[in-house]
């Protein structure tokens, strides 16, 4: 190796340096004390005690964990291909120049994603309240019975809806990024041989930008099963239909921060990892046997 390269190599890894001393001390030492902890548990007689793996066979059968896992994969069900499908939708419409006022309506859908959620939430809370909201209002004004948005029933879409305002126009940048990328010559020889804009838009655009379509899937997963925010705060003003372990997050906060056990939350949130792990692979995994097929 000449000086020259020695340089450059050097010059590398003073520039990555400052990343990877913020990555190890705010991502890997924490990761690493929490998986610590969880092989622990504190008592009131006997003080902490090394248990190994009873944590998490602990909470494989803890109710309150499995209810909160199975309620955020319903969530991933639904409101994940909705919120992609309508981002890729606007971002279609966009990248085909047919819209009038391109620029405003871009702003326009990505400006919810702007929004802290604290905010966002707060609004949604307002709009769906019962007895103060507007549409509680209007329905009263019409002679009708308010909706309950924040009904045991309802209050998962209610969520969903907030999530899918907020992330649409965060999903549709992405999305139009990867659409400009494409080259305009595939369009023309399309047209040239009959191909009609919803035909270029399903056999040319859509499979071109697939790697942005599973990025964004992947950090929705990512999202659905760390959602936090949005329930939390809507607990204030629905108690009944919110309980503290709604979420997985969620229970490992009241653990945590309530109960002061945080050596059965840090197993909790790493078993939420190994989740979000494993549905994120199960996704990569089904979009390369498509690929490959």
């Amino acid at each position: 190796m000449n000086r020259a390269r020695r340089r450059q190599y050097a010059a590398g890894y003073a520039l990555s340096l400052p990343f990877m001393a913020v990555f190890a001390l705010m991502v890997a030492v924490p990761l690493v004390y929490a998986g610590y902890l969880s092989f622990f548990r504190k008592q009131l007689i006997g003080g902490v005690s090394f248990v190994g793996l009873e944590n998490y066979a602990r909470a494989l059968s803890d109710p309150s964990f499995l209810g909160g896992v199975a309620r955020m994969a319903l969530f991933l069900v639904i409101q994940v291909p909705i919120m992609l499908g309508l981002s890729l939708l606007f971002a279609l419409a966009l990248d085909s120049g047919m819209l009038r006022l391109q620029r405003f309506i871009r702003l326009g859908v990505f400006l919810p994603y702007a929004i802290p959620s604290v905010v966002a939430t707060l609004m949604w809370g307002y709009l769906y309240g019962k007895d103060f909201g507007p549409f509680a209002q209007l329905a009263k004004a019409i002679g009708l019975p308010a909706p309950d948005f924040l009904a045991g029933g309802n209050v998962l879409f209610s969520i969903m809806n907030i999530v899918t305002w907020g992330f649409v126009g965060y999903n549709m940048i992405v999305m139009y990024a990867a659409l400009r990328s494409i080259p305009s010559e595939l369009y023309e020889a399309a047209r040239v041989d009959g191909a009609n804009e919803w035909r270029i838009a399903w056999s040319i655009k859509v499979p071109a930008i697939r790697g942005a379509l599973l990025l964004t899937t992947i950090f929705s997963v990512i999202g659905s099963f760390q959602l936090f925010n949005e329930p939390n705060l809507l607990r204030v003003i629905a108690p009944v239909a919110i309980g503290q372990d709604y979420t997985p997050n969620m229970y490992a906060y009241q653990l945590s921060f309530v109960n002061q056990d945080s050596n059965y939350a840090a197993a909790i949130a790493f078993l939420l990892g190994i989740v979000i792990m494993a549905v994120s692979y199960a996704v990569q995994l089904g979009a390369r046997r498509k690929d490959a097929a």
